[in-house]
């Protein structure tokens, strides 16, 4: 299977961590040589109820036995899909919300500044440095990383970039300004927080001069930062929040969350405005609306917050400079790249799944399942103290 791996399948990294995987349960993944892996990662923030969660795998199989895809989305009334829209609509502190449901964060973040544009009539997108928003060219456009996008140039014109928590740069959104997109925790960069009421501020500038606020929940979301929204611990409400991730339980999703008014704006002038063949497929929904209905009817969510500290209690090492994030959403920042890339890889040998980070080398990206057991935390945080003892 790794002949096949490296021969046939599209490769995305020059040096994959390549384990052959037979099952996962839990938070545990494990390899076709029987070797047992604790996951750290969780899928990149996707796994947020562990792997083969019972009620997320119950949930697929019995979409499975009513229908899968019947038509493109929004055209039928299926039941997966609009109980998730209800669910999510929900959760957003503004009446009147509409969802549009999408096949991963990347579209969400399409459908968010093709709404935008749509809403003020204005082109300009003003986006922050070293952000992340996905992969596609329009996503791409407002991920603030120019050693990321050079050589796929052009990408869409009349985007700015400004610096994260830098108050003197608020003043550049103007009038011009459709959106100000924004990752509520800059993941890529380093899980780098919101400081001195930096939304307040930024949002309170969209609202003097008539532009939207897009807040980028595609990490922070679904419950791995304490709340449901990563936005409710900064008091700001955005005009439109981008999630995926973590909402499917391990599925493909994304959506996009506005006022019903303004999602209204693109079902006309022109027609099919926004339109995708597999977007709210009714097995995801159905993953996705027992993956919310765990979330929101558990304590893991606030368990999120009394886990972090077990991570930054246990975590206590001179290699780690620093603990970052919110939740269940952490990195431990070593002293250089080389040293965390040591510690990622030989974590690995010792049964610990770790990961990098786009744009922060020096991170131990630290995302498990929401549903992480102390002892387990308690289990990998030896195994990276242990790693590091060897090492330094």
């Amino acid at each position: 299977m790794k002949s096949d791996f490296f021969t046939y399948q599209a490769q995305t990294s020059p040096h994959p961590l390549a384990i052959e995987i037979s099952h996962a349960k839990g938070s545990y993944i494990y390899g076709t040589d029987g070797k047992k892996y604790l996951d750290f990662v969780a899928g990149v923030s996707a796994n947020s109820l562990g792997h083969n969660h019972p009620k997320v795998t119950e949930a697929i199989k019995n979409q499975l036995d009513a229908y899968t895809h019947v038509m493109v989305y929004g055209e039928f009334i299926q039941q997966p899909q609009v109980d998730l829209c209800k669910q999510l609509a929900k959760t957003f502190p503004l009446k009147n919300t509409a969802v549009y449901i999408t096949n991963s964060g990347t579209e969400a973040t399409e459908g968010a500044i093709k709404l935008a544009k749509r809403v003020t009539k204005r082109a300009e997108i003003i986006a922050a440095k070293n952000s992340y928003h996905g992969n596609t060219q329009g996503s791409m456009s407002v991920s603030g990383v120019e050693k990321q996008n050079q050589v796929f140039r052009p990408l869409i014109p009349g985007i700015r970039f400004i610096t994260f928590n830098e108050e003197a740069e608020i003043s550049q959104i103007t009038q011009q300004t459709a959106a100000v997109i924004l990752e509520t925790i800059q993941g890529g960069a380093g899980f780098i927080e919101p400081t001195n009421k930096y939304f307040t501020k930024v949002k309170k500038r969209c609202e003097e001069v008539g532009a939207l606020l897009i807040l980028d929940e595609i990490q922070t979301g679904i419950g791995r930062t304490g709340t449901f929204w990563g936005f409710e611990n900064y008091n700001v409400i955005p005009d439109i929040i981008i999630t995926g991730k973590g909402l499917g339980g391990g599925m493909p999703i994304g959506a996009f969350i506005a006022s019903f008014e303004h999602m209204s704006l693109l079902k006309n002038n022109p027609k099919l405005g926004h339109i995708s063949t597999f977007a709210g497929h009714p097995v995801i929904a159905a993953a996705a609306n027992a993956t919310m209905n765990e979330i929101l009817q558990s304590n893991l969510m606030s368990e999120c917050l009394r886990k972090e500290k077990l991570f930054r209690t246990y975590l206590q090492h001179p290699a780690i400079k620093e603990i970052r994030g919110k939740g269940l959403m952490l990195i431990a920042l070593l002293e250089s790249p080389e040293l965390a890339a040591n510690v990622i890889y030989k974590c690995l040998d010792k049964g610990l799944i770790l990961f990098f980070l786009l744009f922060e080398g020096r991170a131990l990206r630290i995302t498990p399942p929401l549903t992480i057991s102390d002892e387990e935390i308690k289990l990998g945080c030896e195994i990276i103290l242990e790693t590091l003892n060897e090492i330094v």
